[in-house]
């Protein structure tokens, strides 16, 4: 069954529609030094500029398909002078980030160790710390010195802010929202699909084993409610008592909440519990691709969320550590063409337009929804997710 979008997000959404062209373009100027008796000519890379652009919000329900579309131009990361003493000694940076881009960023950082290296002269090393993204958030905030953050929701991040890491307007830094790249909610269930899942409502047969992180500390099983939400919403013309009576009976079915979503993923996969795993699209590919399409299938549901995770630096530990060239650009370079043919190696939608072209094959098409129907991530989290909130209301965990 096909769902319809009914309610408008914000014109916010508008900026996400257009290209950053230009954006965080670095200009390269060569100047020649001469030197004394037998001399050399050293380059030296000057200059920085940094733009970007934004369109008129399209109307009606384009406005969420416009938060999908990427930039038509690859960003180049801001660059320090090959030859200041700064981009001699070597480097470490820490990336505090959620559960399942562990392969992700296992691959990205070499990448970006070797154009940091190439540009600058100077070896850095990054380092990575996976948790619940809520979990990580708060690690973040009690002390944990993380360099960047690469959160699975807005909200997580909103809460370093509050603490005085960051700025609050930490997401107009990088493009679409300080987003590099989206994903969405889909089903992984086991070969042959023994009980015939197919869209949200067979999640709530009685008889369904239905897995799923703890939404109270983890980013994905938050986008998993609300994807649950929202489809329940348009199956009862928005009718907000029935919404959550569905979603009451989904986790009358969720034997056990792990912390995180990888501790999802091996309850369903090693484990073996559970016959359908609620999962992030990356998460589900992972574990077709690592562990066998003879072991499981993807099942792409009739409408589900647009779920962006957002990056951004912690300035007050960039700062105290001296870190904030680096760390920047290892943000920025997730924009570039590398960066973001790397996302989608690893099955991350990219914004790049290019790139989201030549691996548009690689993805289901889904009808999406944003947070903003929800009011936003902070909305959002007080209503459903706060201590006393809808989520602690519905949920009775198995004796």
């Amino acid at each position: 069954m096909k769902a319809s979008i009914t309610r408008s997000t914000p014109a916010r959404l508008a900026e996400l529609a257009a290209p950053f062209t230009g954006f965080l373009a670095t200009k390269a100027v060569a100047r020649l030094i001469p030197l004394l008796a037998l001399a050399t000519v050293a380059l030296a890379v000057i200059g920085c500029g940094q733009s970007t652009s934004s369109s008129a919000a399209p109307a009606g329900d384009q406005r969420t398909e416009a938060r999908q579309a990427g930039s038509s131009s690859a960003a180049t990361p801001s660059v320090a002078p090959a030859s200041s003493p700064a981009a001699k000694a070597a480097v470490e940076i820490l990336n505090v980030s959620y559960d399942p881009t562990r392969e992700l960023y296992k691959e990205f950082n070499g990448a970006f160790a070797k154009y940091w290296k190439d540009k600058t002269g100077q070896s850095v090393t990054v380092k990575q710390s996976h948790g619940g993204s809520g979990t990580q958030a708060r690690s973040v905030a009690d002390g944990l010195e993380a360099d960047v953050v690469t959160l699975a929701l807005a909200y997580d991040i909103d809460a370093l802010s509050e603490v005085g890491l960051i700025p609050a307007n930490w997401q107009t830094r990088l493009a679409n929202n300080s987003s590099p790249y989206f994903s969405t909610i889909v089903f992984l269930v086991r070969k042959g699909n023994p009980k015939g899942i197919k869209d949200w409502d067979d999640l709530v047969k009685p008889g369904v084993s239905v897995i799923t992180p703890n939404p109270k500390t983890s980013g994905g099983a938050r986008w998993n409610y609300l994807a649950a939400w929202g489809y329940a919403l348009r199956q009862n013309g928005n009718d907000e008592t029935k919404a959550k009576g569905f979603v009451a009976r989904l986790f009358k079915n969720v034997p056990v909440l792990d912390s995180g979503a990888r501790g999802a993923t091996t309850t369903f996969v090693e484990r073996g519990l559970g016959d359908v795993f609620i999962s992030w699209e990356n998460e589900a590919f992972l574990a077709l691709n690592e562990l066998g399409k003879d072991r499981f299938e993807i099942v792409v549901p009739s409408v589900s969320i647009l779920a962006e995770p957002p990056v951004s630096v912690v300035d007050k530990v960039v700062d105290k550590r001296g870190t904030r060239n680096v760390a920047q650009a290892y943000l920025e370079y997730l924009y570039t063409e590398e960066g973001q043919k790397i996302a989608a190696k690893h099955y991350y939608r990219p914004r790049l337009a290019s790139v989201a072209a030549a691996s548009a094959g690689q993805f289901p098409k889904v009808n999406l929804f944003a947070i903003e129907e929800f009011g936003g991530w902070q909305k959002a989290q007080k209503t459903h997710f706060a201590d006393g909130g809808t989520f602690d209301q519905i949920y009775q965990p198995s004796r």
